[in-house]
């Protein structure tokens, strides 16, 4: 029952999304181009042949800062470009919201937390936020080397603020990378996200 109420909950914030047609695991993962924060045009096709992990971001938001404050959002990047795997920071959060930064400052606030992702992309308009259905920040999502989404969800199975939750809890994003480096399907391949909601235009 308790799934079933979540389940409704979720499909409820995609409609309200107006993204019906949402990224579903198994299908193949939906194209855009974005401007990374330094100006350049970043395309998810240049990476086809990798695996790529996309990670929805704000700096405003409590679960956001517990991941990359404790190091465990830097570490998991460093973890994956060290395995030859593109990471990309989406921020959709819309230029009105009081937690918009703009590209300058989103870099410089990465950069001290010494975070590596291949790019920061900036999504203000939040099309590309929304054709994934990306509900909270963190929401975080796996593409094969072929295009295919593997994995939606959350970083790890503890939705909480808590720093001291990181080490209890099983990140889901490492487990799911290490199987499908290794060829194997993700066991967790969809999980229930969790954080702040996307502060869309």
């Amino acid at each position: 029952m308790k799934l079933l109420r979540r389940t409704l909950i979720a499909t409820a914030a995609l409609v309200a999304l107006g993204a019906q047609a949402a990224a579903t695991v198994g299908q193949p993962a939906p194209d855009f181009t974005l401007k990374d924060a330094t100006g350049k045009t970043v395309r998810l096709s240049d990476f086809k042949g990798k695996h790529v992990v996309l990670e929805w971001t704000n700096p405003g938001c409590p679960f956001v800062r517990k991941h990359y404050d404790s190091g465990n959002m830097p570490a998991t990047q460093k973890d994956a470009t060290g395995q030859n795997v593109v990471w990309l920071a989406v921020n959709s959060t819309e230029k009105a919201s009081s937690d918009y930064l703009e590209p300058a400052k989103l870099t410089a606030w990465v950069t001290e937390r010494k975070a590596v992702p291949t790019a920061v992309l900036m999504d203000e308009e939040g099309t590309v936020g929304k054709s994934y259905g990306a509900r909270t920040t963190p929401h975080l999502y796996i593409v094969n080397p072929q295009g295919v989404l593997v994995y939606a969800g959350g970083i790890d199975s503890i939705p909480s603020a808590r720093p001291a939750d990181i080490e209890k809890a099983t990140n889901y994003v490492k487990v799911g990378l290490s199987e499908a480096l290794a060829g194997k399907p993700i066991s967790a391949a969809t999980t229930q996200p969790y954080g702040c909601s996307i502060k869309y235009k």
